[in-house]
């Protein structure tokens, strides 16, 4: 059930699937044309910074599964292949998107990665494991947020389908730059605890935009 109390975002392009296509089709020409892996959501810093935490705090076995959600450019992937995470897969519903990170991830030699088009809202046919220790997201459940059409039940079904794919007590990492830790404590409370808070750095980069507030949170799927 959606809370009703909850105030949406103001709808955005950036909720929609062809923004994403145009944007993504620019980069992967782009990257085949001069190697630039295209903007890097939220800044490099911060996803070192969770690829970090997710090494050091979480003490994941290599072996467990992790998945991308909204994968974008892959280099999320590509910084957790070099922690030596061997079960790895990203989706993003962008099939442009998925083209540039196997161009990436290619060009970083990491064939084992599993890349996959793929809705996290469409339940009914993404046909995904049910057996993640943790999901990472950084921007997708914003962007969801955006959405012009019907956005509360969107984030609803995310949640759902995000609590649905991982183990018992596994983890969800997000990054967001819409909404504070209050508000995604509140979205989540039936099927997540916050774990913990990372501390956030001064800037980030999202849709071209500078700003200087971002929420990155561990949840934990409740039992």
């Amino acid at each position: 059930m959606t809370d009703e109390n909850i105030e949406e975002l103001a709808p955005s392009d950036l909720g929609t699937l062809d923004y994403w296509e145009r944007i993504y089709s620019d980069d992967l020409d782009n990257f085949k044309e001069c190697g630039d892996v295209g903007e890097i959501w939220f800044g490099k810093s911060n996803t070192l910074k969770v690829v970090r935490w997710i090494h050091t705090q979480l003490k994941l076995n290599k072996n467990d599964k992790i998945i991308d959600i909204g994968c974008g450019n892959g280099m999320t992937l590509v910084e957790l292949v070099k922690l030596g995470f061997e079960e790895l897969l990203g989706i993003d519903y962008s099939e442009k998107a998925v083209d540039l990170a196997r161009e990436i991830l290619t060009e970083n030699n990491t064939p084992h990665v599993e890349l996959k088009v793929c809705d996290i809202l469409d339940s009914k046919n993404f046909n995904l494991p049910v057996n993640f220790k943790l999901a990472h997201d950084k921007g997708t459940y914003d962007a969801i947020s955006l959405n012009p059409e019907n956005p509360a039940s969107k984030r609803q079904k995310y949640i759902e389908n995000v609590y649905r794919i991982l183990l018992p007590s596994g983890y969800l990492v997000l990054t967001s730059c819409n909404w504070t830790k209050e508000e995604i404590e509140k979205h989540f409370q039936n099927y997540f605890d916050i774990l913990h808070v990372l501390p956030a750095d001064e800037t980030f980069m999202f849709g071209g935009q500078t700003g200087n507030t971002v929420t990155q949170l561990v949840l934990q799927k409740k039992q």
